[in-house]
């Protein structure tokens, strides 16, 4: 689905909706306690990079950063995976694609596996989770956009808050992405480390090129922002699975404007292969702090 677009506005719908949020927020917390009985202690390090925010805060570039750093597999549910299709999920492909080591489907029981390994104690990255109570945590790592800040404030589905404010102090630490226009009001509880990264869009085309721009992420206008000479763009749904017809709308819309269809590396991943070479994705980079490795390189050794 789209991104409601309330989630960032304290609008009139907002707040009618913020009784039914409550409800959510009291069935959730149900849930939690339910799951949280019998909970799984990995012998290897859990190391969890989520959030509280309903996507689009730019989670899964940092998990392949942590990931590279440590040599360490990464264990994810692969949203919208399909065992008919072998589909895996287009941000499991895209970091296997980097030569990460990703396993896809139920968190759990693809750590026990990892446990089972021989003696190899390197950590596991645990990609979202947060709200997982099955799977106990040794690092907790929050993300979140600095644009975006807690959108309204507002739970799901009044806004996009999967949890109240208040559940950022169960994190180790918090990493904040970097914006030119940060979100007003966006305070951090103190107490918690708080390191910042930086993203970069990388185009493969030169900066007079012409671009049509689509995608069906989160929160599709940031990385419209990101590019230059944008001539055109459509936004789809989160993780939207492209028809041919969408396709082939998007391809005459570039062509009659002269431009060059691009998208991001998430999308390209859920094209056809026969596409790949005529439409290029955008590279999203992410630099993160040199404080925050040496914070979790000492965070991984005093949990040994």
């Amino acid at each position: 689905m789209k991104t409601p677009w309330w989630f960032l506005h304290k609008t009139p719908l907002a707040f009618i909706l913020v009784p039914v949020s409550w409800i959510y927020y009291l069935f959730s917390k149900i849930v939690f306690v339910f799951r949280k009985i019998g909970a799984y202690k990995s012998r290897r390090k859990i190391i969890c990079v989520g959030n509280i925010m309903a996507g689009g805060v730019g989670k899964t570039p940092v998990v392949r950063e942590i990931a590279e750093f440590l040599d360490a597999p990464v264990v994810m549910r692969g949203y919208k995976k399909s065992a008919k299709t072998g589909n895996i999920g287009d941000e499991a492909a895209m970091l296997a694609r980097d030569g990460l080591r990703v396993h896809v489907g139920d968190r759990k029981s693809n750590i026990v596996l990892l446990n089972r390994q021989s003696d190899d104690d390197t950590p596991i990255v645990m990609d979202d989770g947060y709200q997982n109570p099955r799977i106990k945590k040794d690092i907790s790592v929050l993300v979140f956009d600095q644009a975006l800040g807690y959108g309204n404030g507002f739970l799901l589905p009044a806004g996009p808050l999967r949890e109240p404010r208040r559940a950022v102090r169960r994190a180790d630490a918090i990493i904040v992405i970097k914006s030119d226009h940060p979100r007003k009001r966006f305070v951090l509880p103190d107490g918690i480390p708080v390191f910042y990264a930086t993203n970069k869009t990388i185009s493969p085309y030169d900066e007079d090129e012409k671009l049509f721009v689509f995608a069906g992420i989160g929160y599709p206008k940031k990385f419209f922002r990101s590019l230059d000479n944008v001539v055109g763009h459509r936004a789809f749904a989160d993780h939207y699975q492209y028809t041919d017809e969408d396709l082939k709308k998007l391809q005459n819309a570039a062509q009659k404007r002269g431009a060059k269809l691009i998208t991001t590396e998430k999308d390209w991943m859920r094209l056809p292969p026969e596409l790949r070479d005529e439409i290029k994705y955008a590279r999203l980079d992410t630099v993160i702090d040199d404080d925050f490795w040496k914070w979790l390189g000492e965070k991984v050794k005093c949990q040994h």
